[in-house]
């Protein structure tokens, strides 16, 4: 735009940098006297949490009242795309609302291992429904003239020291399944921003990563918005503006500030690089001005419709697991023992920056009340999920005389949170005790689950239904009501693996082992992908979901343009524009309306070959009415038959054999056909790559890895005493007497602000935040309230240097 280049050519280089750090904790700079205004952002992928007051990132300090819609790991289990656009227009009013230009959000990071905290934010441990769920939901979004902000970009995929870790991940994987997910969101929904994550990938910080903030988004991808640092992720400030990392939140309050200036006047960094990253800012801020000029008068809001649409969107993405001779949905006069804390306490939403100020909030046990059930109600356990030995006698006594027990069990608060990573995969042992003790007393137990990630489930054969809610919204309690009581028919699907154990998972032995040095040495193989490749058998598998009815798929065809695709044709994927097209009937063969996910998968059949047994490219779910039959079609191309060749460094078909696959879930595949293609390449060079790869079984070695990954991998140490910098953290340096006197302060500090609970998940995760943050970070996110020199000190004294250790002490004592 020439008008922009015009306004860059009147500013100083000094307004040019200041223009690319945030003015506070939520807000751009503004620059009246050249025309800028200034655009605020707010968090969060399932509802807005708007800050008027004293501002955070860590969700602890009060929000406005929003919506507060099914978290991401719920709404992707509706296979919905058309639902997650309506939560994207629904959460852009409210932006509207609220004077918000960009929510951050979506979050497609893939689900490499179930015990990352933030799950709960994430759509799938597969990228073609992540890519699919998050275009839609930016869409929607964006419709209504509010921009997004597309996270977090990439291979985030833990919690635990997020901000120093290295996510060593080999190049098929990196584009296969880190990245996939971000390029459809950005090829086809065009977001405003893309967050950059805090950690390193492959030895580079995300901030300062060339190849994917230009090479890849950019180049490839075609992206023309703006790049913004996740809260505190800027690395180096230089760097970041030759990699294309635009503007840097928070404030760091100009830290960073004479040194890229110094770097300009010396050539080390070209004014042009500034200036690009300026003008892709002036852009947003002008597209947020002329949205706010259509809403002077400000945007009224329909909060009930918006609770209406939460509730929705719960009933679509709840999955039933299990429902043995047909228990559920419950009759309205049974006599219930409704047992949990959960059901009066509901979990409902995450912790960490996505907290939410709901508008209101239903519990099951009133919506159930509501409904007129028939119902009695025991706690049975401690709502932090402590045993409560008087309580759950009461709820065992209480479900002798019922006729069905239900059960509300899961994740408490403190287990999952951002922050800090699950540390195993078990519900509590209260919630487990209480399925057991309640089965030896009443058959007939429904087990509900509230929570954002997969559990083990050692009490699955005492159970005769289980209805998993995941993490459902503010109105997740009348979803629940609605779906026990069959007014609502379940219709979601897994959009993960439930594995049998943890040790079952293919990243088990990496994951959380070396934060710091993350290594993906399970490559492509993560969630189904493995666990079919390597035979292991799994709880609940991918794309897996019961209905209170029955489907019958039939017909499956394929077709290129006229022609029907089998055996007898080669389909040539090369050619220009050249589609698939895949069809087969569905029918409700049972006695009430519902909805059926069909799930369409692209197998190779190339013997030994570097690929899993199948991959999700195309799914449709079509709602029937008893007995209705509808025919459904999805779109194949290229890409869904297609590798990453690192050789090229492009997108490869292999020619040969292929199946393409209609099932109700990766498990559970209906029908088939055996087609034929023509490719790009005629052969993989599978002596190249460790066998392990080729046929998964157990865990692969640090050796194979080295193999595929091209590269020797040093083993990690961290730093000792004398080595310690600014990029280390407090926990880093916890056994230093003088660093252990500052934690505990701080730790004072936050146990107060958390009214002096020390098991809450407000504690748990801030002190994580703090204490597992680089100090040179801190300073950037305190805008001012955490003085470099304090944490020079620090580093100073953890290195037993005598003068810094004085210093420390005189500004302590200064403080208090």
């Amino acid at each position: 735009m020439n008008e922009i280049k015009e306004v860059i050519a009147k500013m100083t280089l000094e307004d040019k940098i200041k223009l690319c750090s945030g003015a506070n904790f939520w807000e751009s700079e503004s620059m009246e006297q050249y025309g800028i205004p200034s655009f605020f952002m707010s968090d969060g992928p399932h509802g807005l949490r708007t800050q008027k007051g004293e501002s955070d990132h860590l969700g602890i300090n009060q929000s406005e009242q929003s919506t507060c819609f099914p978290t991401a790991s719920a709404s992707a289990a509706s296979w919905n795309p058309q639902l997650l656009r309506r939560m994207g227009e629904a959460i852009g009013e409210e932006a509207l609302h609220y004077g918000v230009d960009v929510v951050l959000g979506p979050g497609v990071c893939m689900k490499r291992n179930p015990l990352c905290g933030r799950n709960f934010e994430y759509f799938s441990e597969d990228p073609y429904l992540a890519g699919v769920m998050g275009a839609n939901w930016i869409r929607g979004v964006q419709s209504k003239g509010v921009g997004t902000s597309l996270k977090h970009y990439a291979a985030n995929n833990q919690e635990q020291d997020r901000m120093m870790g290295d996510s060593m991940v080999d190049e098929r994987a990196l584009r296969e399944i880190y990245l996939s997910a971000f390029e459809m969101a950005v090829k086809e929904s065009r977001p405003d921003t893309v967050m950059c994550s805090y950690n390193k990938i492959n030895g580079i910080f995300s901030s300062d990563n060339k190849k994917l903030l230009t090479d890849i988004l950019r180049e490839e991808w075609g992206f023309q918005g703006l790049v913004v640092t996740d809260w505190g992720a800027m690395n180096d400030r230089i760097k970041a503006f030759q990699a294309g990392c635009d503007l840097e939140m928070p404030s760091s309050s100009g830290m960073f500030d004479e040194a890229v200036k110094q770097a300009v006047e010396e050539g080390k960094l070209q004014e042009t690089d500034i200036d690009t990253c300026v003008e892709r800012i002036i852009r947003l801020a002008w597209k947020a001005r002329e949205t706010r000029s259509r809403h002077h008068d400000g945007y009224l809001l329909d909060v009930e419709t918006h609770h209406d649409l939460a509730r929705e969107i719960a009933e679509e993405s709840a999955v039933l697991l299990k429902n043995e001779n047909a228990l559920l949905p419950l009759k309205k006069t049974a006599r219930i023992a409704l047992c949990g804390a959960m059901a009066e306490t509901v979990r409902y939403q995450g912790a960490g920056s996505s907290h939410i100020n709901p508008t209101r909030l239903s519990s099951l046990r009133a919506a159930m009340e509501s409904a007129g059930g028939t119902l009695s109600y025991y706690p049975a356990y401690e709502s932090d999920g402590e045993r409560n030995a008087h309580e759950l006698q009461r709820a065992v006594d209480g479900a002798k005389e019922a006729e069905v027990a239900v059960l509300v069990v899961g994740l408490p608060d403190s287990y999952e949170s951002e922050g800090y990573d699950r540390k195993h995969m078990a519900m509590p042992e209260s919630h487990c005790e209480l399925v057991r003790e309640i089965a030896k007393v009443n058959p007939n137990v429904v087990v509900v689950l509230m929570g954002g990630s997969p559990v083990e489930m050692p009490w699955l054969a005492d159970a005769k239904a289980v209805l998993n809610l995941y993490l459902g919204g503010q109105a997740v309690g009348e979803a629940a009501a609605g779906l026990l009581y069959g007014d609502v028919n379940p219709s979601g699907k897994l959009a993960e693996t439930y594995p049998a154990a943890y040790k079952d998972c293919s990243s088990s032995e990496t994951f959380g082992v070396n934060p710091r040095q993350v290594e993906y040495a399970e490559s492509i193989y993560i969630g189904y992908r493995y666990y079919e490749k390597a035979g292991i058998p799994v709880q609940f598998p991918f794309g897996y979901g019961l209905s209170y009815t029955q489907f019958v798929l039939s017909d499956l065809t394929v077709k290129s343009g006229e022609n029907t695709v089998g055996t007898d044709f080669v389909w040539e994927s090369h050619q220009k524009d050249a589609r698939l097209i895949v069809s087969c009937k569905v029918k409700n063969t049972g006695d009430r309306a519902g909805a059926e996910v069909v799930q369409i998968y692209v197998s190779d059949r190339t013997p030994d070959i570097f690929k899993a047994e199948k991959e999700l490219k195309g799914f449709c779910k079509v709602y029937l009415e008893a007995g209705e039959e509808k025919e459904v079609t999805v779109t194949l191309d290229g890409r869904s038959f297609a590798h990453y060749d690192v050789d090229t460094r492009n997108w490869e078909v292999l020619t040969g054999a292929y199946q393409i696959l209609a099932g109700t879930s990766s498990a559970d595949i209906r029908l088939m056909q055996d087609i034929r293609v023509q490719g790009t390449v005629d052969a993989l060079k599978s002596e190249e790559i460790p066998s392990w790869y080729i046929c998964p079984s157990g865990k692969p070695k640090v050796s194979d890895f080295e193999r595929l990954y091209g590269q020797k991998i040093t083993p990690f140490e961290l730093e000792k005493p004398g080595e310690y910098t600014m990029l280390n953290t407090l926990n880093d340096m916890k056994d230093n007497p003088v660093v252990q006197q500052i934690m505990e302060g701080i730790k004072g500090g936050i146990l107060q602000s958390c009214g002096g609970d020390e098991n809450s998940s407000e504690f748990l995760f801030t002190t994580s935040i703090v204490f597992n943050t680089p100090l040179i970070r801190l300073v950037q996110q305190g805008g001012g309230a955490t003085p470099l020199a304090l944490m020079q000190a620090a580093v100073g004294a953890a290195n037993n240097d005598p003068d810094a250790i004085a210093q420390l002490a005189e500004m302590m004592n200064h403080m208090q």
